[in-house]
This record gives C-alpha cells, sequence and structure tokens, in this order.
C-alpha cells in the first residue's frame, strides 16, 4: 500500500486547494418581466419559459 513518506505541509496542501472557489449564479434577465433569473428555468416572478406560461404564480 502506498504511503506517504513525509507529511504534505499545510502551505503545499492550500496550495493545492487554490481553485476550489464558490462561484456566483449567472443571471440572465426575463424577457418577459425583466426581473432576474437562471437561465434555462422558469421565472419564479411571471412563470413563463420560453415565451410560454409554464406555471401558475
Amino acid at each position: 500500500m502506498a504511503v506517504p513518506k513525509r507529511r504534505v505541509s499545510k502551505t503545499r496542501k492550500r496550495k493545492r486547494r487554490t481553485h476550489w472557489k464558490a462561484t456566483a449564479p449567472k443571471l440572465v434577465e426575463c424577457p418577459k418581466c425583466r426581473e432576474p433569473k437562471l437561465p434555462h428555468r422558469v421565472c419564479l416572478e411571471c412563470g413563463n419559459y420560453k415565451g410560454k406560461k409554464a406555471i401558475e404564480v
């Protein structure tokens, strides 16, 4: 079984994890009500998706 010969330092461990970042969600404008919404999702304000009524709000 592979066992590390030396302990991984805090610096080396943190360098490896620098790319683990939380990203802000991308928002687009609803063409009907102009509210921000997630792309490819039903607008929670007016209930439209691709120009059609998807849900009753």
